[in-house]
């Protein structure tokens, strides 16, 4: 007999006790009728907030057409998302996923199948960086080459030499004759909102250039409008040959998506790779819904101006609280608050003033608000940020005076 109040969820999720029945915006109502302001737009994903009425219209008409038909067949709707996505892109083709793992494991395929289809199936490993998160799978967390997630999983997939974050000299190094490509999320999220100068992604493209490697950009996260422009490299200035998106892409409905270049692309061939549920009508409409909104004139705009406001107003909170907090730091609104408490004590006194935040890498604590998020909204995360704060003083030194 198993326990009625057990949970029969694999328990891979260390929970909080905390349920939401529906959302409005970027507020979310917890089953006991308590409203949280939401500044994790789960995982940076509700970029346009809950029940936003233009996602829920298109996903309302498409669910009483058509839901799945498999890849075997056109995609009319599926065509037209990919060509928006290339038209606002340096890309010339899509490959439409489930998740940012499988968009990141087509990308990883594509670098190697390219340089296989050219001759050389010896160029098969990819430069990444420490920091990196690049999702779960074998593949990917071979990738993301952190101890943590992989242990317990038997050897990593081979394929990945791992450098210092922003390391030029080791990039150098790490390049052979068996290296086919660099990997590199814009700004790390998990890895704790860190970011390298501009001139280091410069140089990463030179270096792809002159010796003829493929430079991925994973925009899962820093994609869509996160960073305060569609894609992340458009602020970057450099552009990159192959990028995996997902996240914020369906507005909270799962869709993935892998953009490359046509030469990039030059090895896949009908058959060398797929998905059964990749491109599903529904998830396009998602997705096509989500881009109608970012698209329209001054969405980006907002996006940047909240992002200006809230940095500075939590830059007078770490001036005011420096024994809770030490530095703001991010792009867009994938904004990072370096803490000197715990990270998770911060996340906990936020929830208890009704503020959702997720931590990161580095003792951070990630602020990731929907992008159509309000200047009195984002006030109001500030206030619930200093009570927190003051609460979190008072905690210390109660415990320093004992």
């Amino acid at each position: 007999m198993t326990n009625s109040a057990a949970s029969h969820l694999l328990p891979v999720f260390a929970r909080v006790d905390l349920g939401f029945e529906r959302g409005e915006g970027a507020w979310l109502i917890a089953t006991n009728g308590d409203r949280y302001l939401d500044f994790t737009s789960g995982v940076a994903v509700n970029a346009l907030g809950h029940a936003h009425p233009h996602l829920v219209a298109a996903l309302q008409e498409q669910a009483t057409k058509l839901w799945h038909m498999s890849n075997l067949f056109k995609s009319p709707d599926g065509e037209r998302l990919a060509a928006r996505l290339c038209e606002q892109s340096f890309a010339d083709f899509v490959f439409f996923a489930n998740s940012g793992a499988e968009a990141m494991e087509c990308a990883i395929k594509v670098a190697r199948r390219y340089h296989a289809s050219k001759g050389h199936p010896e160029r098969y490993r990819l430069v990444t960086f420490e920091g990196a998160f690049h999702g779960r799978t074998l593949g990917t967390l071979a990738a993301t080459g952190s101890a943590k997630y992989l242990e317990g999983f038997g050897p990593p997939l081979d394929g990945f030499d791992q450098v210092p974050h922003g390391d030029l000299d080791a990039v150098k190094k790490a390049i052979g004759p068996h290296t086919a490509a660099i990997l590199i999320e814009p700004v790390q999220g998990e890895g704790g909102v860190r970011s390298a100068p501009h001139a280091f992604f410069r140089a990463l493209r030179q270096l792809c250039d002159d010796k003829g490697l493929l430079l991925i950009f994973d925009e899962v996260q820093t994609g869509m409008g996160r960073t305060g422009d569609l894609f992340a490299y458009k602020r970057l200035g450099v552009t990159p040959d192959i990028m995996p998106l997902a996240k914020a892409l369906g507005g909270g409905f799962p869709i993935g998506a892998c953009l490359a270049t046509a030469e990039a692309a030059s090895g896949m061939t009908p058959g060398s790779h797929g998905s059964t549920f990749g491109g599903n009508p529904l998830a396009v409409a998602a997705a096509n819904a989500v881009l109608d909104v970012m698209l329209k004139p001054g969405f980006f705009e907002h996006a940047q101006k909240m992002s200006l406001l809230l940095k500075q107003k939590l830059a007078s909170v770490v001036d005011r609280h420096p024994e809770v907090l030490s530095e703001v730091r991010g792009e867009g609104l994938l904004v990072g608050l370096k803490a000197v408490v715990p990270s998770g004590d911060l996340v906990n006194a936020l929830r208890d003033q009704k503020l959702l935040t997720v931590g990161a890498g580095d003792n951070v604590v990630r602020f990731l608000p929907p992008l159509i998020v309000t200047e009195a909204e984002i006030e109001e995360s500030v206030q619930r940020l200093d009570r927190a704060c003051a609460a979190l003083s008072g905690d210390k030194t109660k415990r320093a005076a004992s």
